[in-house]
C-alpha cells in the first residue's frame, strides 16, 4: 500500500498536467477571444476578462480532476466542494495578482501588447496551476484517514 501512494504522487501530477493542458486552453482561448471582442488596456475590464476565463477553466478542472486524478479520494461532499471553491479563490487571486502584474510591466517596457496579454497570462497560468495542485492534493482531495483504513 505504501508503494502504492508514492507512485501515485507522480502519476497524479501527470494527470493534472495533462488536463491542466485543456485547462489553460480553455483560459487563455477564452482570453484571447474577450479580448479580441471588446479590446481594452482597462486594467479593471482585463481583471474581469481573466477572472471569467479563470473561471471556466476551473469549472473545467473540478469536473476533470475530480472524476480522473483524484477519483481515490474525491468523495464529492460538501466539504470538497467548499475547499474547492476557497482553493479556487486563492488561485484566482494568485493569477489575476500575476496578470496583471507581469502585464502592467511589460507596459512599462512597452511590449507589444497581445505579446504582453498572452506572456502574463501564461506565467499567471503556471504559478497558480502549481499552487492549484498542491492546494488540492492536500486540502481539497487529501486522503482522510478512515479511507486510508479501508485499503489495506
Amino acid at each position: 500500500m505504501k508503494r502504492n501512494k508514492i507512485m501515485r504522487g507522480p502519476f497524479q501530477f501527470m494527470q493534472f498536467s495533462v488536463i491542466g493542458l485543456t485547462n489553460a486552453g480553455v483560459d487563455i482561448g477564452t482570453l484571447n477571444l474577450l479580448l479580441i471582442l471588446f479590446p481594452t488596456d482597462d486594467r479593471g475590464m482585463l481583471a474581469l476578462f481573466n477572472t471569467i476565463a479563470y473561471s471556466l477553466a476551473v469549472a473545467n478542472s473540478y469536473y476533470w480532476n475530480a472524476h480522473i486524478t483524484f477519483r481515490h479520494s474525491a468523495e464529492g461532499n460538501n466539504r470538497q466542494r467548499l475547499a474547492f471553491i476557497v482553493q479556487g479563490v486563492v488561485s484566482l487571486g494568485v493569477n489575476n495578482f500575476v496578470f496583471l502584474g507581469v502585464n502592467q510591466l511589460f507596459q512599462v517596457l512597452e511590449i507589444p501588447r497581445w505579446v504582453r496579454y498572452n506572456t502574463a497570462k501564461g506565467l499567471a497560468m503556471f504559478l497558480s496551476f502549481t499552487a492549484s495542485f498542491f492546494m488540492m492534493k492536500f486540502f481539497v482531495f487529501k486522503e482522510t484517514k478512515e479511507k486510508n483504513r479501508g485499503k489495506i
